[in-house]
């Protein structure tokens, strides 16, 4: 049984504690106060009380840590060195339309390195989390990213833009190469949990552009201790900069790239 450090621990129970009333909401989504965040994009009262929550418990745990969220912004801390990034509801749309795959996603960043992550799946009750030089996990068992070595056979997880975000030409020239090189392409509309899901080898990579850095961020740290690559499109490590990404295990890694340059 995985061991779990008190970071770890205290931000997976402000993960539990932010989920309470995001399940609670969930069951009530027809009544959920919406309000237009942008085009396309929304934000729901059960966003901001999440955020809300994980604020508070993580502040009192490690009150001088600064914070980047998606809602509030960043709030810098006394501490310069730590640095907690924050998406309080990945997958906002999901949510707001009853389908229940969406998640709480918290990471922490130590000079500017990713040290700890928790990404929370409370429909299925899935605690991902990764520390470090300690591993990825779900709840208990310890993760790898899937061994397959052909693109052939794999299963590639992708986010597509809606509406006006994004630049939509640019997504179907690397959604074609990859759909008829691979097994098969899926979109779940939650970059945090699609990069948990390359840790746990249910797909094999996973690619998307125009990200944010809580997006990602925990699920950058989750794909690197199971044993998986993530990069930018370019191959670089500058994922939370320019907001592309894509991850996938060892073996699949450069040809999955190679597809996507390939446009």
């Amino acid at each position: 049984m995985a061991t779990r450090s008190a970071l770890i621990n205290v931000m997976a129970g402000a993960c539990l504690k932010a989920a309470r009333g995001l399940k609670r909401d969930f069951g009530e989504v027809e009544q959920l106060q919406v309000s237009l965040k942008g085009p396309g994009e929304f934000v729901s009262s059960a966003d901001i009380k999440a955020e809300q929550v994980l604020l508070r418990e993580l502040k009192k745990a490690r009150p001088n840590y600064g914070f980047l969220l998606e809602e509030s912004g960043l709030l810098a801390g006394p501490d310069t060195s730590h640095r907690f990034v924050i998406d309080p509801l990945d997958g906002t749309t999901n949510f707001l339309h009853g389908l229940p795959h969406f998640a709480i996603s918290v990471a922490l960043e130590h000079e500017g390195k990713l040290v700890a992550a928790t990404i929370y799946d409370p429909v299925k009750d899935e605690m991902f989390w990764a520390e470090k030089g300690v591993g990825s996990y779900v709840n208990d068992r310890r993760l790898r990213v899937s061994a397959r070595r052909n693109l052939g056979d794999a299963l590639i997880a992708t986010g597509m833009p809606f509406r006006e975000k994004s630049d939509h030409a640019r997504y179907l020239e690397t959604l074609a190469p990859v759909m008829r090189a691979t097994s098969g392409v899926r979109r779940w509309g939650v970059a945090s949990l699609d990069l948990a899901y390359v840790a746990a080898g249910r797909v094999d990579g996973f690619w998307e552009f125009d990200l944010k850095p809580w997006d990602m961020a925990a699920g950058i740290l989750l794909v690197r201790e199971a044993g998986g690559l993530v990069t930018d499109i370019a191959g670089c490590g500058d994922m939370m900069e320019t907001g592309a990404i894509v991850a996938a295990n060892a073996q699949l890694h450069a040809p999955l790239l190679a597809l996507l340059g390939s446009r």
